[in-house]
């Protein structure tokens, strides 16, 4: 380097700048020469098919073609476009060819064996006295088909969102796409925009006719050649394909029309149905359900479906047996009392659900979701509304109905809260942010979601769990308001001076409680008619703790009892109160817990009415001092007797009811 000086290298920069463009056009010399070889193999390779297809070597001539799909894999990255473009020209143009001579010599076979099968074979075809060379031609047509479609350039492949069918299935599928545009496009009578059911039922028949076809005959080749897919898969996808475009342009037609809109739908559905399960068709694989969730079609269908779904309730809200349960004479299935309404409309909802149960998309189910809830809102106002003209009435028979409607929506939908669908429903609404579906949910809400501690109906039976509980409470009101007016005479009764009985087997019911008991016996029996049974059980405990709580405060409280009287009280309420609502549990007098154990009280014998007292007022005095020493404590005595749900003060005042102590 110490020799490198300026001046050398001022010298040798010419040379330098020489040789640099001598190899840059050694460089272009040998491109053009690789450009030339490879035109040169294009040509060879051309030349060969030509000669292979002359001599008929088809099998030859597809290796040939295959090789050309080869060097366009290799010239990808070439930015040779011209020589692509001319090779895949060449390419096209060859397999072109030799498609169609297959193709020519794969229909005279097909044709041989009755392909395709239109309708269903009344009897077993007899085998031609060929039948053995048929067979070796259609596998060996078949397998050529096969590796002839290898060799499509990369450029075509690459047009087709999912795989392509194969070559001998699209073969196959000639004839049926003929009749398939003959019948169901141009001026056909049986081209219908009313009757949809026309084409998809053909294509059904279509698929079960040739399924035998392409299992018996087609498959086994397939399996030969190691091809990774179902004969029956590809017929059934083709056959696909031509319903797609046909529904996709009919549903497009029909935006402006809701009856042959909701028709269609209604096919479409039963065709993806009859897809799946009868004919087997994977689930991966799209149907036509996809076709449904296109913006505008989607939108119609939301619309239309919440259109008819109010038309419906107005009108079984307005039918003449509204209120009435169709099985109400089945008493085995009559639990819940289900007016026709409620059950009418809840089955509306759950035919909404089949609707949209099958479809891909859970935003798109959610959708429907949202509008059921939005329905079963409306439908709750509507109740109210009809509610409040009956709250005159509370114990008729359409206000109890009314009750029955929202007991059996609100226990409906709290199945479905706890149903695998909506459940899963619910985490794809947490999972995807569905604003819509959680719109007014807090953080916690959504919290309670995502963990499925909550539901997406909670809302909804939060509101019929209160119009419910108002409800209950104002038909118990007026049912207490009338057993009151009955009890005034009861409760004015001269119990002071009712003299003692030894003997219980003579006592009878104090003639006072007559009306008040057969007011409460009707009107048990009432409620059991009409309502269901589990409101009719919210509603009996409910009649119970009311009574309880009306008896204990303006019989017992606001009267003097002597023996006779006490013991008067006590057989009114255990051998005839009670045993009322024995009908309905094993130990009624468990919820009549006041008038039980103030019964227990009156009625205790003087020696221990007087123990009690004095250890009651003793407790009293020195409660502050009370070390639980020496005596029991007050509700240790208490609860010996029998007595759990009177505090110590209340049972003082009972006693000071009673009017047999001694010196008295």
């Amino acid at each position: 380097d110490k020799f490198y000086t300026p001046g050398h290298r001022q010298v040798a920069q010419p040379w330098m700048d020489n040789l640099r463009q001598t190899c840059n056009q050694v460089d272009t010399i040998e491109r053009h020469m690789k450009y030339l070889r490879c035109l040169q193999h294009i040509e060879e390779l051309s030349a060969a098919v030509q000669q292979c297809l002359m001599t008929s070597s088809i099998q030859e001539a597809i290796k040939a073609v295959d090789s050309m799909a080869v060097l366009d894999c290799g010239l990808n990255q070439s930015g040779c476009s011209h020589l692509q473009n001319f090779l895949r020209e060449t390419l096209c143009f060859w397999h072109k060819i030799i498609k169609d001579r297959l193709a020519s010599d794969f229909e005279k076979i097909l044709a041989q064996l009755h392909w395709p099968i239109i309708s269903p074979p009344t009897q077993s075809p007899i085998p031609a006295a060929n039948y053995q060379e048929i067979s070796s031609q259609l596998e060996l047509l078949v397998t050529q088909l096969l590796a002839l479609q290898t060799s499509l350039p990369n450029h075509y492949k690459g047009q087709f969102m999912a795989p392509p069918l194969c070559l001998p299935i699209q073969i196959m599928l000639l004839p049926l796409r003929r009749r398939f545009k003959y019948h169901f496009y141009g001026n056909r009578q049986t081209n219908s925009l009313s009757k949809p059911e026309w084409y998809l039922t053909q294509v059904l028949m279509w698929m079960g006719n040739n399924s035998a076809f392409m299992e018996e005959k087609i498959q086994p080749i397939l399996d030969r050649a190691e091809a990774s897919f179902s004969a029956r898969v590809e017929l059934c996808r083709g056959l696909l394909s031509l319903v797609q475009e046909k529904v996709a342009s009919d549903a497009s037609r029909l935006l402006y029309d809701d009856v042959l809109f909701c028709h269609l739908v209604e096919e479409v559905l039963q065709f993806e149905k009859e897809l799946r399960s009868n004919h087997l068709y994977p689930a991966v694989l799209p149907g036509l359900l996809h076709l449904l969730l296109e913006d505008a079609v989607l939108q119609k269908w939301l619309t239309v479906e919440k259109k008819m779904a109010v038309e419906k309730m107005d009108a079984m809200l307005s039918a003449e047996g509204a209120w009435s349960s169709q099985y109400k004479d089945i008493s085995d299935m009559d639990e819940l009392k289900a007016p026709d309404c409620a059950e009418t409309f809840m089955t509306l909802l759950q035919v909404i659900t089949e609707r949209y149960r099958a479809l891909p998309c859970p935003s798109a189910q959610l959708k429907f979701l949202e509008l059921q809830r939005e329905l079963v809102d409306d439908f709750r106002i509507r109740l109210t509304q009809v509610m409040k003209e009956e709250s005159r009435c509370p114990l008729g028979v359409r206000y109890c109905a009314i009750l029955n409607a929202v007991n059996y929506i609100s226990t409906i939908l709290g199945d479905w809260a706890d149903n695998v669908f909506f459940l899963q429903l619910q985490q794809a609404a947490v999972s995807h942010g569905e604003e819509m579906v959680l719109r007014g949910q807090g953080t916690m809400e959504v919290g309670r979601l995502a963990s499925l501690e909550g539901s997406l109906f909670d809302g909804l039976l939060a509101l019929l769990d209160r119009l419910k509980g108002d409800m209950l409470g104002r038909l118990l009101e007026w049912t207490m308001r009338e057993i009151t007016e009955k009890a005034k005479p009861y409760c004015q009764d001269r119990w002071l001076s009712l003299p003692s009985q030894h003997d219980q087997s003579t006592m009878t019911l104090s003639s006072t409680a007559c009306p008040m008991m057969l007011c409460v016996r009707d009107r048990l029996l009432n409620l059991h008619n009409v309502l269901s049974l589990s409101l009719f059980q919210l509603a009996w405990q409910g009649l119970a703790e009311r009574l309880d709580n009306f008896l204990y405060q303006n019989v017992i409280l606001c009267n003097h009892f002597s023996d006779g009287g006490a013991a008067q009280l006590q057989f009114d309420m255990t051998r005839n109160l009670f045993p009322l609502f024995g009908h309905y549990c094993k130990r009624p007098e468990n919820f009549f817990k006041h008038v039980k154990e103030a019964c227990l009280i009156l009625c205790l014998n003087v020696g221990s009415a007087i123990l009690l007292r004095t250890l009651l007022n003793e407790s009293e005095e020195e409660m502050r001092d009370w070390t639980g020493a020496g005596d029991p404590s007050p509700e240790a005595a208490l609860n010996e007797l029998g007595v759990y749900c009177l505090a110590p003060c209340d049972v003082l005042i009972l006693l000071s009811l009673r009017t047999s102590w001694p010196g008295q």
